[in-house]
């Protein structure tokens, strides 16, 4: 038999063990379907009701699903067939363990949950035999990089190989852990059918310490779909650097700990050709890059220097020495943000990936999910696109 932990919580940080309070009914170790209700059975503390004793072909994204009552605090452990502990931590609402990394396929394990109270102790165990490795798996990613420093609008950018079905995304969600010191509230926003992204309520704080988690190795993903591997990223927030440019002025103000250091004068998008008007966010940052434009007429074939790109269509930030007699005075770019190539190279040794980028007045909007748009809508709308507000 297939059994998974479904169970319901929010992103919050994987601590460790957890004083637990309780006033029902526990039941003994028995499997429960989602909104289904175990049995009850006298004034037992401990109860595993995910996965049933002696279930087979359990996903190896699974968790223990599990229920006290009457008791003060709650232990789980769980080891293998050799006695080998694996380490993981209960949800912050004490309805499941999750183990630190992805078990193993074919694997046979030992859950046993511990629960006291009262000067007493009620222990329930399960053993439990892991699936074969599937055939259909699918692989997740992320731009980012361990040990990085990024900046405070950052959004958190997950892509998977294959389109996720509708019904799938909530329990996927639940999968992803997002760990920040200081703890921060933010939600995920499904951007397409194989990207999803996280932001917080507001700007990051700076120097917050990031550990995402994306534990999906062996999760369903519908059908004969399965997570491929889990992956972890630790990075950390940087100070807080806004760049803000107003086409009525041709001039970007930049911003640090909300203090202006500098005001760079800026071309931009010429008619047809316009700047999107928007909250952005640095995406990527190249000392040169080819830039290739194919329009009749109006082509060219040129490397770039200091390029911070903004949107997918390819707008970005880069030096342009040679509209710099422009710059502070009219556009003449094809979208982009032409500065100084001395003005070029400061920003350059002064930004980070994810650090805001807000441009005002040019008349062209930008477009929903041109590059990390994440800012460009407000919190309660962005609550929206997560599959755990549905």
């Amino acid at each position: 038999m297939k059994v998974s932990a479904r169970v319901l919580a929010t992103f919050a940080t994987l601590a460790g063990l957890v004083v637990l309070t309780g006033c029902s009914t526990a039941a003994q170790a028995v499997w429960r379907e989602p909104g289904g209700q175990p049995a009850a059975v006298g004034q037992a503390m401990a109860a595993i009701i995910a996965p049933v004793d002696g279930a087979t072909s359990v996903p190896t994204a699974s968790e223990i699903a599990l229920s006290t009552s009457h008791s003060t605090s709650a232990s789980v452990t769980l080891t293998d067939s050799q006695g080998h502990p694996v380490d993981g931590s209960l949800r912050p609402d004490g309805s499941a363990w999750v183990p630190a990394t992805q078990l193993r396929y074919g694997t046979t394990y030992t859950a046993t949950v511990t629960a006291t109270g009262a000067g007493k102790a009620d222990t329930r165990l399960v053993t439990f035999t892991t699936m074969s490795q599937p055939g259909n798996l699918v692989r997740v990613s992320t731009p980012l990089a361990d040990d990085q420093v990024y900046g405070v609008g950052l959004p958190i950018v997950v892509r998977f190989d294959s389109e996720v079905p509708k019904s799938e995304r909530a329990n996927i969600e639940r999968r992803l852990f997002v760990t920040s010191t200081p703890v921060q509230e933010g939600s995920w926003f499904w951007f397409s059918d194989d990207e999803v992204h996280y932001r917080p309520r507001t700007y990051w704080q700076e120097h917050t310490k990031l550990e995402v988690r994306l534990a999906v190795g062996g999760l369903s993903f519908g059908g004969n779909a399965y997570g491929a591997a889990d992956l972890t990223i630790r990075a950390e927030i940087g100070e807080k650097l806004v760049l803000t440019v107003d086409n009525g002025t041709h001039l970007m103000t930049v911003t640090q700990h909300d203090q202006v250091i500098r005001t760079i004068p800026v071309s931009l998008g010429k008619p047809g050709h316009e700047s999107s008007s928007g909250s952005m966010v640095i995406m990527t940052k190249n000392e040169s890059e080819l830039f290739v434009n194919t329009e009749p007429g109006d082509s060219y074939r040129t490397t770039v220097y200091w390029t911070q790109r903004l949107t997918t269509g390819g707008e970005y930030i880069h030096a342009a020495p040679w509209s710099e007699g422009d710059q502070g005075k009219r556009n003449v770019s094809h979208g982009c943000t032409n500065v100084s190539q001395a003005n070029a190279i400061w920003l350059y040794g002064l930004t980070h990936v994810g650090d805001p980028v807000i441009v005002a007045g040019t008349g062209s909007q930008l477009e929903w999910g041109n590059g990390w748009t994440d800012w460009d809508r407000p919190w309660d709308e962005y609550l929206k696109g997560s599959a755990l507000q549905h």
